[in-house]
Parts: structure tokens; C-alpha cells; sequence
């Protein structure tokens, strides 16, 4: 089942929700930058917000995902981008990054910080952050507080560590870094680079998979999830967080 997930996300134009304008809104947000900033993308993916930082920031990237394949792919798109000398590609656990201190201007992560926990995740990132840096992430959180039972009962499974969009600024008060901005991601970013491309990869694998179980156990999940998107999207999706390191 994990080759099978792998598999499907490979094929990605990003492996998670996120949109071009988006991270442009987000990168605006951003006073001060030097000309040419040190950028650490955590989680990178296959690296669709990867090229975009390199296209509008003029920096120098560190990008780390721990899947060998999703690094290989943007080393790749890299290369035909124009941008090898600007983008390191680096099999690294985001959980054992050993840079030097104060190295990076800015720290960007998409979909990914909770896989540590947002908390364990602007701490342990803080020292690689010079002083007046900025981090930027994207989490899945509550939009409202009345969610229906059964978007509840989904990512109580999904995601158990799950908070009121309002109640991720004391984390990063607590961390030692200052608010500087939010926004929530439209409901756009959600189909046009994810579910839709998924929805596209399935229907052409599928038949490849027929009468497997476990096959259709994957393919169920995604449908799933996106089903619980279409109908409770007013509920939760991600917000877009923008702190300074103070």
C-alpha cells in the first residue's frame, strides 16, 4: 500500500494542497529579504514550490525530503528550469537536520511541520534561522469550531494533533517568533494541483490494480478524503502562517 501511495504521489505536480499565487502572497509578506536570501524548503516534495521560490526570490534553496524519489524528480525539473546551481537537492529526515546556525534567511515548509508537530517544529528549526528571519508554513487546521461529527471523526484519525486555525499563534509566540501574517489557502488550491491530478492518476492506474484489494483500499482513501473536501471545505483547509524569528 505505501508503494502504491508513493506511487501516485510521484506523478504530483505538488503533494500537497498549495497554489503559485498563494505562495507569491505569501513571499510579499516578507520585508527585508536580502537580494539574494538563503532558503531551507522542508518537506520539499517533487519540489512544485521549489521552482517557484527560485523563480521570484533570486535565492539560493536547500531543499530535504526524506523520499530518495521525490528528490530525484527535482533535481530533474531543476536542471530543465535553469536553476541547478541555485536549488541543493538533499535526502535528509526533517527531523535530524544538522545545519549551521543562523544559515538560512528563511525557512519554508508546505503541508509538512506536522509530521513533527508544529510546536517540536519552529523549535527545532529555530536555530538554523538567522535573527529576524522568517518562517513560513502551510497547516491543516479548523476553519470553525462546529465542525459536523463526521469531518471530526475523519481527521481525529487522519490528524488527531488538529487545531483551531486561532489557536496556532500562541505556538509560535511560545517558539520566540512574532506574527507577521495569515491567510487561508482558497479552496482552488485544493483541486487544482492535488485532487484533481490524483483523481487523473487513478483513473489511469486503476485498471492495472483490478480485483486488488489493497489497491482499492488506496484508491478508496483518496476518494474519501476528497468527498470530505467537497462537502466540508467551509470547516477546515490550510492556513498560511508568516513568522519573523525574533
Amino acid at each position: 500500500m505505501e508503494e502504491l501511495f508513493y506511487k501516485i504521489y510521484e506523478s504530483l505536480p505538488r503533494q500537497g494542497p498549495g497554489d503559485a499565487k498563494s505562495l507569491q502572497k505569501a513571499y510579499k509578506k516578507l520585508q527585508g529579504l536580502p537580494a539574494h536570501p538563503n532558503i531551507l524548503d522542508v518537506g520539499c516534495g517533487t519540489g512544485g514550490q521549489t521552482l517557484e521560490l527560485a523563480s521570484i526570490s533570486g535565492g539560493n534553496i536547500t531543499a530535504i525530503d526524506n523520499h530518495r524519489p521525490f528528490i530525484e524528480i527535482l533535481k530533474k525539473k531543476a536542471v530543465k528550469a535553469g536553476y541547478k546551481e541555485r536549488i541543493k537537492c538533499i535526502v535528509k529526515d526533517m527531523k535530524v537536520m544538522d545545519f549551521a546556525k543562523e544559515s538560512f534567511d528563511l525557512i519554508w515548509c508546505e503541508g509538512a511541520a506536522y509530521f513533527m508537530g508544529i510546536g517540536n517544529a519552529l523549535s527545532a528549526w529555530k536555530p538554523f534561522l538567522r535573527i529576524g528571519g522568517y518562517v513560513v508554513i502551510s497547516e491543516l487546521v479548523w476553519f470553525k469550531k462546529d465542525a459536523p461529527r463526521e469531518a471530526r471523526d475523519f481527521f481525529q484519525n487522519e490528524y488527531p494533533e488538529m487545531k483551531y486555525y486561532n489557536d496556532i499563534f500562541p505556538v509560535f509566540k511560545n517558539s520566540g517568533y512574532k506574527k507577521i501574517a495569515y491567510f487561508a489557502l482558497p479552496r482552488q488550491s485544493w483541486w487544482d494541483n492535488y485532487y484533481l491530478p490524483i483523481m487523473k492518476k487513478i483513473e489511469e492506474i486503476s485498471p492495472d490494480y483490478s480485483g486488488d484489494k489493497n489497491a482499492k483500499k488506496v484508491f478508496d482513501i483518496f476518494l474519501l478524503e476528497m468527498d470530505m473536501h467537497r462537502r466540508y471545505s467551509e470547516f477546515y483547509g490550510y492556513g498560511f502562517y508568516i513568522m519573523r524569528k525574533e
